[in-house]
C-alpha cells in the first residue's frame, strides 16, 4: 500500500531552491511506495513567487519540471475543493492557497508536507497530519 503526501508551496519551494527540507521532499518523490499530490493553487502560488523573484524563465522551468514529473499528480480546483478550502479559510489563520493544500490532504487522507508553522493548529486539533520539514534557523 502506498503512502500519500500532499506538497504545499513551502515544500515545493524548499525542493526547488535547495533549502532545508529539499532532501526530504526528494526522498518522498523518489520513493517507490509513495503517491505525491499537489493542488493546482499551490502550483500557482509557487509560479508567481518564482516569476517575481527569479523571472519568467524560472517560473516556466518550474512549470515544465512539475508536469514532466509523472510521480507528482496535480489536482485541480473543482468547486467541491474550493468550498473545502473556503471552509478552512473561514476559520482563519491560513492563506487561501494554504487552505487548498490542507483541504486536499484531508480529502485524500494524506499527510501534508510543509515547514509552515501556520498548519500547527490544524495538526494540534487532529484534523491534519503533517510531515514537518526543517526550517532555516537563520
Amino acid at each position: 500500500m502506498s503512502r500519500r503526501y500532499v506538497l504545499d508551496s513551502y515544500a515545493l519551494l524548499a525542493f526547488l531552491q535547495d533549502e532545508p527540507g529539499s532532501q526530504e521532499v526528494e526522498d518522498l518523490i523518489t520513493a517507490e511506495d509513495t503517491e505525491i499530490f499537489v493542488s493546482v493553487v499551490s502550483l500557482g502560488e509557487v509560479f508567481y513567487i518564482l516569476w517575481r523573484e527569479a523571472g519568467e524563465h524560472a517560473a516556466l522551468d518550474f512549470e515544465t519540471r512539475v508536469f514532466e514529473t509523472t510521480k507528482v499528480k496535480v489536482m485541480g480546483a473543482s468547486w467541491e475543493r474550493v468550498k473545502a478550502a473556503a471552509r478552512l479559510k473561514a476559520r482563519g489563520g491560513l492563506s487561501f492557497a494554504d487552505c487548498f493544500g490542507a483541504s486536499l490532504a484531508q480529502e485524500l487522507g494524506a499527510v501534508l508536507v510543509t515547514g509552515d508553522p501556520e498548519f500547527a493548529r490544524l495538526e494540534d486539533e487532529g484534523s491534519l497530519r503533517v510531515l514537518w520539514l526543517p526550517r532555516d534557523s537563520s
